[in-house]
């Protein structure tokens, strides 16, 4: 799974617990989107979290 090329955001880890309490390891993806980017005068396509789209969002407008 890939990063946030902004923030950094990566898959968390984890254990899954059943109701039995068995614990099976588990990993939680961000929500990594693949995005064309103007970057110091390029587009190139980068791999942008939603959290960070939203914000960029936020300061274009």
């Amino acid at each position: 799974m890939a990063k946030c090329e902004i923030c950094g955001k990566g898959p968390q880890f984890g254990n899954h617990v059943s109701f039995s309490q068995r614990h099976v390891k588990r990993r939680w993806h961000a929500n990594v989107q693949k995005r064309r980017l103007l970057i110091n005068g390029k587009v190139r396509p980068t791999n942008v979290c939603t959290s960070c789209l939203k914000t960029m969002a936020k300061t274009k407008a």
